[in-house]
């Protein structure tokens, strides 16, 4: 099982490393290079605008449907047949909602042609959640994986003719952007709807109201929880700019520090895409978590601590690297936001161990209270922090909230967690911190400094066992066989 974990786990890093990546890096960047200032500053706020609210096009219906299909495949025909038609009316609903929301908070006619196609976007987005949902719960994580990818790849290329040919570049606009967004996940769509069609044969569509009652009285908690992470992981951006009245230009440069951050979530995300349906699977089992929460844990810590060793030491380089505009300002937010990571990476291992689980009581009753603590910061520091406020904020919920749910997990599964486990842990860390600091005053320029951090981090992980030798052998063999 440890194994099938890792291969799997190999394959989709990559794949959402190499595209992702260039998306993040290459693409979006671009964009936002090449955008008049403050423009790009709307945007990030609007899509964060409709994130926050499309719980309300799930409301807990991919995770639960993730675990209950995972612990029962046959059920997949009957409950597809039922959950679709509830999809289309959920989308309704929160478009809706959206139209509401944004005319209380008072957008003008500019944002809301953009609110229109991004609310498109977010429903697309919707029914690909839920049909992955379906073929990764049937352990199906190579097709998932080059799904999580393939609208990504799609804009990628139809965002290389607008940004970097003549015509494109003299016809570019944030508009443009946001028509290849939409129209690249319709594609993805519509194959993801495609291989889900190829496993369940043909199916009519069931308008039940007491089976879609049912399916969303049991998601509920699932769509509370989502919508609380929400709240305390996109509202910086839109406080920003609700709060602030300098025309985007504080949310932009907020967007410029988390951008490398926010790629790096995606890759931890990663973990909770397999993990989710393998706790199921194992907890159905009743084995035994243990083995692949530690796996999990050394991965993302190893991670972690070359990310933000190499952000915190080389941040105003790395940001004059990617951007042209407000490079001091976006490394000091930069600065901040690495080390969100850490307990973000630790919230995908545990807080998915809880849902498999079905602890959503706890779970919700954590996140209730990092959304609280993440509003109450941003009001008390972006008026006079800026950008740099929000950043804190996020720190702090993300670092409270990922505690508690490490300490629920100790309490519920009764893991054993050893004093000589935890002493080499932080010896680790602290050995890692030590050789970071070293090796940054050696006489060097900056991309080989981190370049020997990060190979020192690795030789580290090996010295205080963090992996084992043998495992990857055995790993790199059975890869090679198949």
């Amino acid at each position: 099982m440890k194994r099938f974990f890792v291969s799997n786990l190999l394959f989709l890093l990559t794949l959402n490393i190499l595209i992702k990546s260039f998306w993040i890096l290459g693409i979006d960047r671009s964009v936002q290079n090449a955008l008049p200032e403050g423009e790009y500053g709307l945007y990030f706020a609007l899509l964060n605008f409709t994130y926050v609210f499309n719980i309300l096009l799930d409301l807990g219906i991919c995770s639960f449907n993730t675990r209950t299909i995972a612990q029962n495949t046959a059920s997949l025909k009957k409950y597809f047949a039922g959950i679709m038609p509830l999809k289309l009316l959920l989308s309704a609903f929160y478009a809706v909602v959206l139209v509401v929301i944004a005319f209380i908070c008072g957008y003008d006619s500019k944002a809301g042609e953009m609110l229109f196609w991004l609310c498109i976007f977010q429903v697309l987005t919707g029914f690909i959640q839920y049909l992955r949902s379906n073929i990764s719960a049937l352990l199906l994580f190579k097709t998932d994986s080059l799904l999580s990818v393939m609208d990504k790849s799609l804009t990628i290329i139809f965002c290389s003719f607008l940004l970097w040919t003549s015509w494109g570049r003299e016809h570019f606009s944030v508009m443009y952007f946001v028509y290849v967004q939409v129209v690249s996940m319709a594609i993805t769509c519509l194959t993801a709807l495609i291989i889900c069609l190829y496993k369940t044969g043909f199916i009519r569509l069931k308008w039940k109201k007491t089976f879609m009652l049912a399916v969303l009285r049991y998601g509920f908690p699932y769509a509370l929880l989502t919508l609380l992470m929400a709240c305390y992981n996109r509202l910086d951006s839109v406080m920003l700019e609700r709060i602030l009245d300098d025309g985007g230009v504080a949310s932009e440069i907020y967007a410029s520090g988390f951008r490398l951050v926010d790629s790096v979530y995606m890759v931890a995300n990663l973990f909770a895409v397999i993990l989710l349906p393998l706790f199921a699977h194992i907890i159905k089992q009743k084995g035994n978590v243990q083995e692949i929460i530690k796996i999990s844990f050394h991965i993302l810590l190893l991670l972690g601590m070359g990310f933000v060793l190499v952000s915190f030491l080389y941040a105003e380089e790395i940001m004059q690297l990617l951007y042209t505009k407000h490079i001091t300002q976006s490394a000091a937010v930069y600065k901040i936001m690495c080390f969100c990571f850490i307990p973000v990476s630790m919230t995908y291992i545990f807080g998915t161990l809880l849902t498999a689980n079905g602890s959503l009581k706890q779970l919700n009753i954590v996140a209730f209270c990092g959304m609280g603590l993440n509003f109450l910061v941003n009001c008390l520091l972006i008026p006079s922090l800026h950008e740099v406020g929000s950043g804190y904020a996020s720190l702090i919920a993300q670092s409270i909230t990922a505690l508690l749910q490490v300490l629920i997990v100790v309490k519920i599964f009764k893991l054993n967690v050893s004093k000589s486990y935890l002493f080499r842990i932080t010896f680790f860390v602290l050995v890692a911190i030590v050789s970071a600091l070293l090796l940054n005053a050696l006489g060097l320029i900056w991309i080989q400094k981190a370049i020997l951090i990060l190979i020192v981090l690795c030789l580290l992980s090996l010295a205080f066992k963090l992996f084992n030798i043998k495992d990857i052998k055995l790993l790199i063999g059975s890869k090679l066989k198949q």
